[in-house]
């Protein structure tokens, strides 16, 4: 079944009637630029109006339609509206106000001549008035009494954005069906177009709209499954070591039951020739590092590369340094590379992995760029995998002449009831065991009036010998926002502790936050302002104390990663949660879940429960496939049915079997789930 089907819908807004570059560029503001785009781009309710030859008291609050003649035009000066007074059928005066209109107004309302006008009948002293009532020229139709609502943007009407989904539905064609028809029996769907076409006309309609949203986690899921199924069948390497490197490796401590189990399946995934897909989750501090070194190890031993890519160049050279301290005494090499990288640096590290004598690499996405070729690349580990898309994901395990083992790693824990969704094509183990020695981190809110107290406190413990990280929500002040500024308080701070305070933000350049990390790593500094880029990666044992200031302002996950950063060495360390006044019930909740659990994974259940599946997803999917129709809620509910559904479709191979399989694949590339298409189309 071809795609040419649904050619007519992806076909761009101005091939629609009446849509020129105005109009195509007001839709645009709206994310509308094809014709599929109107077609999902749903109402969110309707307007009923009730049709009436007078204004009447029992209409207050109400849209009404009324025939109304103009007698009077008066224009205020300054920002004040223009009025025009008009009669309706029984001689009541109604007054019709419109702000920065008035000359159109006058133009839609020409004294003495009759027009209809539709809009909200209310009270203004003792006169009836409309506010900004539409006006409807003669010999056109007069609007509907009940029509539906659409996200608007300015200089579109709303009658000509439903025109334009008119005819965008008009376009859409009967496609066969890809449910499991026990699913939409059940279920009582209707088929997608009728589907599409009830929740335009009727948008409270709840069947209409999970049947859409069904349709949309299906393509999803769908993608996942393929996307898991080819490179199960993919050709990789069976890794399998030898232990001389991983048996010479000093490690910090003995490794928790929970590690050495996730250690034991990543083994026997890499000693498969089906590569390995595999998620490592594992709380702040549980040692996920350790168990990737080993993992990469285990490829060095077999005789294949290893590359570790990480979301920011702070992280990628946390990583390298630790890398190399872990390694260099067992002959392993190891080297780094990410935009910084020039010259003859840069030069050296692409022939040493081309001819295979570097081991290791660490680096940002510049280790999966063109001309990175490696000798033979076994096994890629991503740290922080929600910041990376299944795209990213493809391009690094292409570099390989075999496709490599791929190890995935977050220190966000995600409930279990996301990550189906999210991860649906990868296997998952969780380190839920944290290693001996990890001090506790004590954590207190304090309100933001006691400032004064704080900086006495962070004066003690300086003058103790301590170090600490202060972090601020913003870089700088914002007109839109009263948080405290990063460059600001540094500044404030450093009055205060001259020659101890450093700075470091997103907006600076890797040399210059590289140096302050350098001199607060090496107790040069004492205190160290910043932004969440220190969110993850930062690893300063002597630093045993945390203020966050504007604590409220932060999500869970984000306060958790950010108190991680101490509780790393044997000193007490403490958690400060500076809030704010105006406290929210949510914050309230976010912040006493923080004084009460250091447990990542409870933290990830409860935000959910406290902000819904779709801010996390929101945060989460970031580079990957973002739902249009499906709301956070329906995901969470309906990604286990679809993915149930999705795995029958598929053959041994693959691929996608059946007439219901070909019409999965029109539902593929109407959700524009690329990946999957790309490997259909080479499949």
């Amino acid at each position: 079944m071809r795609p040419e089907l649904l050619h007519p819908l992806f076909a761009e807004v101005e091939t629609l009637k009446g849509v020129g570059p105005q109009v195509a560029k007001q839709l645009a503001k709206l994310g509308l630029t094809r014709a599929v785009d109107l077609l999902f781009h749903l109402p969110t309710g309707s307007i009923e109006r009730v049709r009436t030859p007078a204004a009447r008291p029992l209409l207050l609050g109400r849209q009404i339609v009324i025939d109304l003649t103009a007698t009077e035009v008066r224009t205020s000066r300054g920002r004040g509206p223009t009025r025009i007074y008009a009669i309706d059928g029984e001689g009541n005066t109604v007054t019709l106000a419109f702000f920065n209109h008035g000359g159109w107004a006058a133009r839609q309302l020409p004294l003495g001549e009759r027009r209809t006008v539709t809009g909200k009948l209310e009270a203004y002293g003792d006169e009836w008035q409309m506010i900004h009532p539409e006006v409807t020229e003669p010999g056109k139709a007069e609007p509907a009494l009940r029509e539906t609502v659409y996200p608007m943007t300015e200089g579109l009407t709303s009658r000509r954005l439903r025109e334009l989904v008119t005819a965008a539905l008009e376009r859409a064609p009967d496609l066969p069906e890809w449910i499991e028809p026990s699913v939409r029996e059940r279920e009582g769907w209707r088929d997608w177009r009728g589907a599409l076409a009830e929740i335009h006309a009727e948008p409270a309609s709840d069947h209409a709209r999970r049947r859409l949203a069904y349709d949309e986690i299906f393509a999803n899921q769908l993608a996942l499954a393929l996307l898991r199924q080819v490179s199960r069948r993919k050709r990789g390497q069976p890794l399998r070591g030898d232990g001389r490197l991983t048996g010479a490796l000093k490690l910090p401590y003995a490794l928790t039951g929970a590690q050495r189990r996730v250690v034991e399946e990543i083994r026997g995934d890499m000693g498969q020739e089906a590569p390995m897909l595999r998620l490592l989750q594992g709380d702040v501090g549980s040692g996920k590092t350790l168990v990737a070194l080993l993992a990469m190890l285990e490829a060095v031993e077999a005789g294949a590369q290893a590359a570790m890519l990480a979301p920011t160049e702070i992280l990628a050279r946390q990583h390298h340094a630790t890398l190399l301290r872990q390694c260099d005494s067992i002959g392993v090499r190891v080297a780094i590379l990410t935009g910084r990288e020039k010259g003859k640096a840069r030069d050296s590290t692409l022939m040493g992995l081309a001819d295979g004598s570097i081991d290791i690499l660490v680096g940002t996405h510049a280790i999966f760029q063109e001309k990175v070729a490696y000798r033979r690349l076994g096994l890629v580990v991503i740290d922080e995998q929600h910041r990376f898309g299944v795209s990213e994901r493809l391009l690094l395990t292409a570099k390989g002449a075999t496709t490599p083992h791929l190890l995935a790693m977050t220190a966000t824990p995600i409930p279990r009831t996301l990550t189906l969704t999210q991860y649906g094509e990868m296997d998952v183990s969780r380190i839920d065991e944290m290693p001996p020695g990890r001090t506790p981190v004590e954590t207190r809110v304090i309100a933001e009036e006691r400032l004064g107290d704080v900086v006495e406190g962070l004066a003690r413990h300086v003058a103790a010998g301590g170090q600490a990280y202060w972090v601020c929500p913003l870089v700088a002040e914002s007109e839109n926002s009263d948080a405290a500024a990063a460059e600001e308080r540094a500044a404030a701070l450093a009055l205060r502790f001259p020659g101890r305070v450093g700075l470091v933000h997103g907006r600076m350049k890797g040399p210059e936050k590289d140096a302050v990390m350098a001199d607060f790593a090496g107790g040069r500094l004492a205190i160290l302002v910043a932004t969440t880029v220190i969110e993850v990666g930062v690893d300063v044992p002597n630093a045993a104390l945390m203020i966050i200031e504007g604590a409220e302002r932060f999500g869970l996950s984000q306060l958790h990663q950010l108190r991680g950063r101490v509780g790393r060495g044997a000193a007490k360390s403490t958690c400060l949660l500076l809030r704010g006044g105006m406290l929210s019930e949510t914050g309230r909740a976010r912040l006493a879940l923080m004084r009460e659990t250091s447990d990542g994974f409870r933290i990830a259940e409860e935000d959910l429960r406290l902000r819904g599946p779709g801010e996390i997803l929101g945060v989460r999917q970031s580079g990957e496939a973002q739902f249009r129709l499906a709301t956070p809620e329906q995901v969470q509910e309906l990604a286990p049915m679809a993915t149930q559904d999705a795995r029958l479709l598929l053959d041994r191979d693959g691929g996608l079997k059946g007439e219901r399989g070909e019409a999965a694949r029109l539902c593929l590339y109407l959700f524009e789930r690329d990946q999957a298409v790309d490997l259909l189309r080479s499949g």
